[in-house]
């Protein structure tokens, strides 16, 4: 069945593919984006014209700060599924400019929350990251372990946007499906991020910088499969009846503790990531074997805001949609690289 889809974010990378896909459903998507400058504007605007070409797809700059704007619009529209992907990103540019991620991560997804709340929205699906993780030293990182430790106020936005959705769930049965992204990349992927930074630099004979002494393992996820991970998982909708008769008789076994703590069964939250974390230093061979050259590399101490370690466990995910990445990291470089040499040739 055709929907009408909110895409917020749709200029951005994961958003982008999102949209384009939902277009090739045949679904009617609505594209949000306030195309900032934290990023050049043009690799957005770029991103929009691979999808500028479809009937159903209708791009809106609109800022999610804007509330009357994000109200009016869902008033409007009348949307069945929204899916938030939009953000102020990038862990290390929040440690400068921390009132931004205020204003896109916690204020944007509250307008967005309260969009769907007043206009009956089957399914909120957002993003939320790894990053939430802080430096959990227990691995595989499972949605169940404890993430009330931040280490960049990335990483607290996001965290305050689970909570902020279950609360939704909880008080007003918004169905709410929470996703936590693992090192997104693939073609047209950020230039903030080190695919890009690496890539740019060892084509153009320049350093890179490797921090931590290169001791540091990421779960790299390829774009292909966080779309797939996300189009499955919007068909599956937590909105589980609630036995009220067996969580009366829980409860009166339980102390008052021990109740509060069940979730709301509006409310999921899922790992997407590739489950097969790899060293630093493989991934740039990954890069230095697809561009057939080697990397200058600068080896430096670990940054405020990073985490050593990156792993998901993607059990929940696998169990619910019957899927989980697969793309092996060469495979995906490969194809990123290629897209990278491309688009430098153009601009």
């Amino acid at each position: 069945m055709d929907m009408k889809y909110l895409v917020t974010g749709a200029a951005g990378f994961i958003g982008n593919f999102v949209a384009e896909r939902l277009c090739k459903m045949g679904h009617i998507v609505i594209g949000l984006d306030n195309l900032n400058d934290y990023y050049d504007p043009a690799l957005k605007l770029a991103r929009l014209k691979r999808i500028e070409h479809f009937d159903n797809f209708t791009f809106i700059k609109m800022d999610l700060a804007d509330r009357s704007s994000i109200a009016e619009l869902f008033k409007t529209e009348q949307f069945d599924r929204v899916i938030h992907l939009a953000a102020q990103a990038g862990v290390r540019y929040s440690i400068e400019n921390p009132l931004a991620y205020i204003d896109s991560n916690v204020v944007g997804t509250a307008t967005i929350l309260e969009g769907c709340r007043h206009n009956k929205v089957k399914h909120l699906v957002y993003a939320s990251s790894s990053s939430v993780y802080g430096a959990n030293k227990k691995i595989p990182f499972a949605e169940e372990d404890r993430v009330d430790h931040p280490v960049s106020l990335y990483a607290a936005t996001k965290k305050s946007n689970e909570l902020m959705a279950h609360t939704y769930s909880h008080l007003y049965s918004l169905p709410t499906t929470g996703l936590r992204f693992f090192t997104v990349y693939g073609p047209w992927g950020r230039p903030d991020m080190a695919p890009f930074l690496f890539t740019d630099a060892i084509a153009n004979d320049r350093t890179i910088k490797v921090f931590n002494n290169g001791k540091m393992q990421r779960d790299f996820t390829y774009i292909d499969d966080i779309v797939e991970g996300i189009i499955r998982i919007q068909d599956v909708i937590p909105n589980a009846p609630v036995d009220k008769a067996a969580v009366s008789s829980t409860q009166a076994g339980s102390t008052q503790e021990e109740a509060q703590t069940e979730s709301s069964p509006f409310y999921k939250l899922y790992n997407i990531g590739n489950n097969q974390p790899v060293e630093l230093e493989t991934f740039i061979s990954c890069i230095e074997n697809a561009l057939d050259k080697k990397a200058l590399k600068e080896y430096l101490p670990m940054q405020d805001g990073d985490v050593v370690r990156t792993f998901a466990d993607v059990s929940g995910l696998e169990k619910d949609i019957g899927f989980k990445p697969n793309t092996q990291l060469q495979d995906g470089i490969n194809e990123f690289v290629d897209w990278f040499l491309k688009y430098k040739s153009n601009v």
